[in-house]
Parts: C-alpha cells; sequence; structure tokens
C-alpha cells in the first residue's frame, strides 16, 4: 500500500492499559492543528508554541465532558523523530482515555497510522537511513544486554558508516573505469591497476568480514544455539526445563518420549541462550523417532554449543561409546562442547567414578576445551557452575559489541551477493576482461551495499520491512 505523506497520522506509541501514563504521538502537516481542536491549553496553543516545549491540557469529550488532563510535546519540523510538526500527548493509560482521545483526533482529520509508519516517515525524510530503521525495531525487541548494545551501535550508525565508506570507495573506482570507456578509442587508463587491484582486495576483506559476523550477530538477536543431545532416557527434557524455570518438554522414564526438537530462550549473564531438547539417540525402528533422530543430528549441526547429557549411572562401556557418537556428529574447534554426567543424586558412587575416568580420558585425547560437569537436572545439583560457565563462554557477545556486527539476515544477503560481486570483478580484472564488464560488476556490488542502506530500494522491500514494526513506531 503506498502511504500518503500528506496525511496526518495518529496512534499510541506505548500499550494502553498497561503502567500509569500513555503516550499517543501525532505527525504531519496538521498536527498543531487537530491537536489544538481536540486539547484545550491553559496558556496559548500548539500553533503558536516553540518546538520542544511541554504544555498542560485539557481534553474533553464531544458533549463538553472533561475526559482527561494532558501533557503535550511540541516538535517542530524538521528537528522531530519523523522530520515533520509533531506533537505527544501524555495522558493516563486507560484504554477508556486513549481511546477516545485518538477517535478526537480521527474525527478532527486524522489518520490511525499504519505499523512502522512513523518509522518510515523519517526514513523518507532523512532523518536516519534503512538500516537504521530496522535498529529501531531491534532495540524496542532487545531482550539482552548484548541484544541492546548491537541494536544500539546500528541505529546511531555505526554499520552505516561503514557501508558509506565502501560505497564511497566503490563510486571512485566505477568514475575512473567509465571514463576510460568514454575514451576506449585513445587506449587511456585512468584508474591504475596496481591500485584498483588493491583497493577491491580491501574491500572483499571488509565484506567478508562483516558477513562473517552474522554468525556471531544473529546468536546476539535471537539467542546463541544450544543443542541438548545424548542417549535415550538421559534427561535431557528435564534439563531443558531446569534450564528455562518451567515445564517445557514432557519427562517420561519411557525411552523416545521426545520425538521431535523443542526449544526455548532464557537470559543467562545478559546473554539469550536458545536452548533445543532433541531426540535421544539410539538404534530403533519406530518410523517417527528415526524422524525425531534425523533431526536431533541436523541441530546439532547447527548448534553453536552442544550440551552432551550422559547417565551418570550407567556402564563406562556404554559411556565412553555414547562419548565417541556425540563426537563423530560435530565439528571441533568450531563448536563448543559440554559433557554433563547427570543424574548425579542416585548414582552409584563406583560407577560414576569410572565413569569419570572414561570420559576425562577421552577429552584429554582431543586439543580442544571441552568442560565436563557433574549435575542433577532433576535437583539442580551442578545447575549454577554449568551456567556460569555457559555465560563465560559467551561474554564476547558483550564485549565485542562495541564492533560492527551483522544481525540482520536481510543485511547479511546483500551482503553476500555483494561480495560475489567483488569476486567476479576481481576474476574478471585479473584475466584480462574488457573494462565496462568490470564497471558492470561493481555497479552491481554498488547496488547490493546501497540495499542495506536505502540508497537503493524499491516500494515493495519497504513495504515488507516496515509492515513489521508496531503501530505507534
Amino acid at each position: 500500500m503506498r502511504l500518503s505523506l500528506d496525511d496526518t497520522i495518529i496512534a499510541p506509541a506505548t500499550v494502553p492499559g498497561s503502567g500509569a501514563i500513555a503516550l499517543i504521538r501525532v505527525s504531519g502537516p496538521k498536527a498543531f492543528e487537530f491537536t489544538d481542536a481536540v486539547v484545550r491549553f491553559r496558556k496559548g496553543n500548539a500553533a503558536s508554541s516553540e518546538g520542544y516545549s511541554i504544555h498542560f491540557g485539557t481534553v474533553f469529550t464531544q458533549n463538553g465532558r472533561e475526559l482527561d488532563d494532558v501533557l503535550v510535546s511540541i516538535f517542530r519540523a524538521p528537528h522531530s523523530y519523523t522530520g515533520e510538526d509533531c506533537t505527544e500527548i501524555s495522558c493516563h493509560a486507560s484504554r477508556y482515555i486513549t481511546g477516545e482521545i485518538i477517535r478526537l483526533f480521527i474525527d478532527a482529520g486524522a489518520r490511525y497510522a499504519e505499523p512502522g509508519e512513523f518509522t518510515r516517515r523519517a526514513f523518507t525524510a532523512g532523518k536516519m537511513d534503512l538500516a537504521q530503521a530496522e535498529a529501531v525495531a531491534d532495540l524496542i525487541a532487545a531482550g539482552t544486554e548484548a541484544a541492546h548494545r548491537a541494536a544500539f551501535m546500528q541505529l546511531r550508525g555505526g554499520f552505516s558508516s561503514e557501508l558509506r565508506q565502501m560505497r564511497s570507495e566503490l563510486v571512485e573506482l566505477v568514475s575512473l573505469l567509465e571514463l576510460e570507456l568514454d575514451f576506449s578509442e585513445e587506449d587511456v587508463e585512468f584508474a591504475d591497476r596496481g591500485r584498483l587491484n588493491a583497493l577491491l582486495d580491501s574491500l572483499r576483506a571488509h565484506v567478508a568480514g562483516l558477513t562473517d559476523s552474522f554468525r556471531l550477530g544473529n546468536a546476539i538477536r535471537n539467542g546463541v544455539p544450544a543443542a541438548i543431545v545424548g542417549a535415550a532416557n538421559t534427561g535431557k527434557s528435564t534439563l531443558l526445563n531446569a534450564l528455562i524455570g518451567e515445564d517445557r518438554a514432557i519427562v517420561s522414564d519411557i525411552a523416545g518420549t521426545t520425538r521431535d526438537t523443542v526449544e526455548d530462550t532464557v537470559n543467562i549473564g545478559g546473554i539469550l541462550f536458545r536452548f533445543i531438547d532433541t531426540a535421544g539417540i539410539r538404534d530403533t525402528s519406530d518410523v517417527i523417532e528415526k524422524l525425531g533422530i534425523e533431526r536431533t543430528f541436523k541441530r546439532i549441526s547447527e548448534a553453536e554449543i552442544i550440551l552432551a547429557v550422559l547417565d551418570a549411572d550407567s556402564d563406562e562401556h556404554k559411556i565412553s561409546e555414547e562419548c565417541r557418537e556425540v563426537l563423530r556428529h560435530i565439528s571441533i574447534p568450531s563448536q563448543k562442547l559440554v559433557f554433563l554426567l547427570n543424574k548425579a543424586d542416585i548414582a552409584d558412587k563406583n560407577r560414576y567414578n569410572k565413569n569419570v575416568i572414561a570420559i576425562n580420558k577421552i577429552v584429554l585425547s582431543i586439543e580442544n576445551q571441552i568442560k565436563v560437569f557433574t549435575i542433577s537436572a532433576k535437583t539442580g545439583q551442578g545447575l549454577p557452575e554449568l551456567k556460569k560457565h555457559l555465560s563465560d563462554m559467551e561474554s564476547q557477545l558483550i564485549s565485542d559489541t562495541d564492533a560492527t556486527f551483522v544481525t540482520n539476515f536481510r543485511h547479511y544477503q546483500a551482503l553476500g551477493a555483494a561480495a560475489l560481486s567483488l569476486d567476479e570483478a576481481a576474476a574478471a580484472l585479473a584475466s584480462g576482461e574488457p573494462t565496462d564488464l568490470v564497471a558492470e560488476l561493481l555497479r552491481a556490488a554498488l547496488s547490493h551495499l546501497g540495499s542495506i542502506t536505502g540508497d537503493i530500494t524499491t516500494d515493495e522491500i519497504l513495504e515488507t520491512i516496515f509492515s513489521k514494526f508496531c503501530v505507534g513506531k
């Protein structure tokens, strides 16, 4: 849907009925006119008020009854969130009060805003680029310190600044190459090939670094994927429930209860973890359970952390085989592995000691920082230590978020396309391909990078992005 900037829009910026105060946002060419039609100020009016000022007033119903006393904040274009004339009405958070105030504005001529329309107007007015606009939604949704810092850095323009610098260098190169095309008959080179190769290598390395950061950025935004794996009936589902603090997975003494993956997220030490309970690994003739086990192996390959649950009361030879089975399906050192000797509260002491020795032999034979914890998912024994270890392992998600991380899949795809164009341009340059082909490939890279910030975009893309925003933002 194509939205008109000639309309004056209104929407609640807070959730009505929650908290003491609600905020209603009005933006557009008639924001002051409609505000004066709805609010009776004690002194002056919105139209004559200075920007960045707050005024006390009263809202009356259509039949003249007092509805609420309000505070109205005045923002004059272009010094507002949207870049337009804007007012924000603070009233009591009653659903009835906010609904009546909005209805009075609509009766005066305002239109109820579409999802994300305020931020889209800010983008259209040049108050922020598209990457920054998308960071607004991420900032609102941030549930951890790491996610907040990553979104805030993007909103402040750190990522956009890097993209602008790369695009500026590309524009210079393309300009010089296209100048050569204008003088092609005179066989003149304006772009020094050595400098062109060096700049291309630098740009490719920069884009590759940003693309690689998506793994970490995606973990910051959606949770570090941690797969809980192991043989059937070792207590994986009990562990998931204990980690997230609720009965999310079905727990039973019957082996093979979990047929599919079950997952949930929890904040540990300011970092979001996405724990995934998987089907128990065992030989089975059950077709459905086999499908669950196949999915288990798939989730193991996708996880950053593997929590391998073992039965502390089991036979040491069985424990050793289960450890090796897990190791056959993971990639060390790119994945972090933690062995958990579960059911320590009921384990026979002699069997437990033999199992510890067996696991340590396997761990010591691998050049990797594999940790072993003794726990009881049922009683909570060892879980505080496990949580601290998980938090410590991923502490870089907080300590390194002053750097630029790609957290948005759309950005990741655009960077991948840009990287492909740059690689093809470098190959074309090395093989002596015509200048116009190299220039075309560099223009394609420019286009892909520009699509991230909105320098090059379509209405369809904008509709898709802003439709995901909440109303009032």
